[in-house]
This record gives structure tokens, sequence and C-alpha cells, in this order.
């Protein structure tokens, strides 16, 4: 078990190696992708930065919360699209009949396909989040958090995905769903929790794991609590073998769009 898990690990970072380095033929334009991805994010914090001056909090976020906040978010979505791009247009290979050229490989068929290309401007999410979280008040155990934090996250958005995409080998044109969930993970993700009530805040911590995607590690690095801190790494795990179950269950009803084509 150890050594496959190993195995797949080892592929994985040699696959991403790879993909980044056939991105950064062009220097210029990879390097102009990430700035301006960064950037882009800067202009969000600008944002609330003007809110913030006019109200103190809002949900309960004043503006280092809300730095936090936006910091994991865009990290754990980077690390996501950076290692998993994939995972974000799954629907598509499958109604497409696009995994063909994965079934044909002696690598599980999911990690094969998701990993399959990378998301050069997620590099500028990335490192955003890293940048941003030092303007919060940086220890070294708040720092080692929002990494971890930052991989559980991007496992939980990866698998949701997965399990969105999925979709598509029971219902016709499950794309516009998956886009649509996968969209409502990525904005929702961004507000305080505070300002969500009654059933929309349980379905952010049941339906749409954001509560464990962000809003449970933001606290936790706040101010720590082990309770929150087990819960998150449980529903990780949890969510990455759901995302497997879901995925090679749908997988049976595969139908081979017949593509003469496959990866080396």
């Amino acid at each position: 078990m150890l050594t496959a898990v190993k195995n797949q690990g080892s592929l994985l970072l040699t696959t991403v190696k790879y993909n980044i380095m056939r991105e950064m033929t062009n220097r210029t334009a990879f390097i102009m992708n990430v700035l301006f991805m960064m950037l882009n994010n800067s202009t969000f914090i600008i944002q609330w930065m003007v809110i913030l001056h006019l109200k103190k909090e809002i949900g309960g976020y004043g503006i280092r919360e809300i730095m936090t906040l936006w910091a994991l978010s865009a990290s754990a979505y980077g690390f996501a699209h950076i290692f998993f791009h994939r995972a974000f247009s799954l629907s598509e290979l499958i109604t497409e009949g696009k995994l063909d050229a994965f079934l044909v490989q002696p690598k599980n068929v999911l990690v094969s396909a998701i990993t399959s290309t990378t998301s050069i401007s997620a590099i500028g999410d990335l490192a955003y989040g890293f940048v941003l979280i030092f303007f919060t008040g940086i220890s070294l155990r708040k720092f080692l958090l929002f990494t971890l934090f930052t991989i559980t996250g991007g496992f939980i958005f990866t698998a949701f995905a997965v399990i969105a995409g999925s979709l598509s080998f029971w219902i016709v044109r499950g794309d516009y769903i998956a886009g649509n969930l996968t969209g409502i993970m990525v904005n929702f993700s961004t507000y305080p929790d505070g300002i969500f009530k009654g059933a929309v805040k349980v379905m952010l911590f049941t339906i749409i794991p954001i509560g464990f995607y962000n809003y449970l590690p933001v606290k936790t690095m706040i101010a720590f609590q082990l309770p929150y801190l087990l819960g998150i790494l449980f529903v990780a795990m949890f969510i990455v073998l759901l995302a497997f179950l879901v995925f090679h269950k749908g997988l049976k009803r595969y139908s081979s769009g017949n593509l003469m084509s496959a990866r080396i």
C-alpha cells in the first residue's frame, strides 16, 4: 500500500515537472502569466481594504482575517490547479470519450487523467497566497499550518471537482453541473462564513465542503483548535477516497470515443 502511494506520488511530481518545463519553453509568457495572476488577486484585497475602512468587520472578519482567508483560498486553488488541473475539465474527458488514452496506461486512470495538464497561472495563485500570509502576522506554527491547509485544501477542492465531474458518467451534459459546483466552491470560499446563515451555512459544511477547504483552516490558524485540525484531516482523506470510489464506479459505464491516441 505504502509502496503504491509512494510510486504514485513520484509519478505525480515527475508529470508536473515536465508539464511546467513544457510551458516554460516561452519564458516570457510563463513569467507574465504568473505575475498577472498575482496582480489580479491583489486587486480584490484592495477592494476589501476599502470596504473594511468603512466598516471595521464583516461577518466577524477584520482585514487580517480577510487576508488570511484570501491567502488560503488562493494557495489551495493554485495547488489544485498546478498538480491536478485536468480534474476541473474531467466532464469533457468523459462526455467526449477522451479517457481512452489513459485507459491503456499501466497507471491509475484517474491520477493519470487529472495530472495530464498544469495551469501555469495557478503558480501565481500559489505564490500570491504565500506572499499574502506574511502580511497577516506570521509565526512558525501559522506558516506550517498554512502550508498543511494549502495541501489539504487542494486535495479537497480536487476531490470535489472529480466527484462533480464524474456525474457525467450518469448525467447528460453533466459538465454544466460540474462547472457550477466548482464555481460555487471558488466564489463562496472568498467570503466570510459569518455572513451565511441557516441552510446555506449547513450546505457549505456538507454538500459543498467549503468549510473544511477554507473556513475551519482559517479559524485554526487564527486560534489553534485540535478538533478542527483533526476534522479537516479526516474530511480531506474521506473526500479523496470518495472521489476515487465515485470515479471508478462511473468508469464502468464509460463509452469509448475510439480515439487513436496515446500518451507517453
